[in-house]
């Protein structure tokens, strides 16, 4: 859990629904363990393990929430193909969104920053509306093989780059044909590390065959070595068949 997601996520109701069902104490001492001392984050934890400073969560607050992402968080990004987009429409309803492409199309250009080309999908611009009205966003990286799970909160801009042409975008993937109507950069505000219980695992087609490709070519070089004892045990009947004939047909002709 980075210093600041505390200050966005646990706002008074949750920390009211972690003490009803008694997860607040577990919750304080794996906050104060991950953020260590000497490190100010805007939701400071006092005595009675209430949030000091939820007012930083309001959008008037959000340049002074970020937190800077490790190695760690920009190496497991940059391998994934997809992600969960949630944003909130002016209505007042959440809304999530799958966002794919192939591996590496998000990327982490500095420590607090993601960005993506958005590859034209149903056309129907509901996080793109969504982020116009109101910029907060949640994203979720899933690693569904290792059963691993980043969440991330931050802020969305988005450029329109559709007179410059489909792949002139600075996030294009080479070889990857689809229409990039869209960059999005995200602010990256806070992150954590979620539990990986009840993830199932799921592999990916290319996970797959990196496993049974080598039982594959194990399986064609035992077909090869069948084919070729085979081929031996056939021209050794032959051969003895041959030198069986003889005698019998000697002793008709007798």
């Amino acid at each position: 859990m980075s210093r600041n997601y505390r200050s966005i996520a646990f706002t008074e109701p949750v920390l009211e629904a972690q003490g009803q069902y008694g997860s607040r104490a577990a919750n304080n001492r794996t906050d104060r363990h991950r953020s260590g001392p000497g490190q100010p984050g805007l939701g400071p934890v006092d005595g009675t393990g209430t949030a000091a400073d939820t007012e930083a969560v309001e959008t008037d607050g959000l340049d002074r929430i970020k937190d800077a992402l490790g190695r760690a968080e920009r190496d497991f990004i940059a391998e994934r193909d997809g992600f969960y987009l949630a944003t909130v429409a002016s209505s007042g309803w959440p809304y999530v969104q799958f966002r794919g492409g192939p591996p590496g199309f998000v990327t982490a250009p500095d420590e607090h920053t993601l960005a993506w080309a958005d590859f034209r999908g149903n056309r129907q611009y509901i996080s793109t509306g969504n982020v116009a009205h109101d910029p907060r966003v949640s994203i979720i990286f899933l690693d569904y093989a290792r059963q691993v799970r980043l969440k991330v909160f931050g802020v969305a801009t988005i450029n329109d780059v559709r007179d410059q042409g489909p792949q002139s975008s600075a996030y294009a993937v080479p070889g990857y044909r689809a229409i990039i109507e869209r960059e999005v950069r995200v602010e990256v505000k806070a992150f954590d590390w979620n539990c990986p219980q009840h993830i199932t695992p799921r592999y990916t087609a290319e996970e797959v065959g990196s496993v049974l490709r080598p039982l594959q070519q194990r399986v064609e070089t035992l077909q090869a070595e069948n084919d070729r004892l085979r081929g031996q045990v056939a021209s050794f009947q032959s051969a003895s068949g041959a030198h069986s004939t003889r005698p019998r047909q000697l002793q008709e002709d007798q």
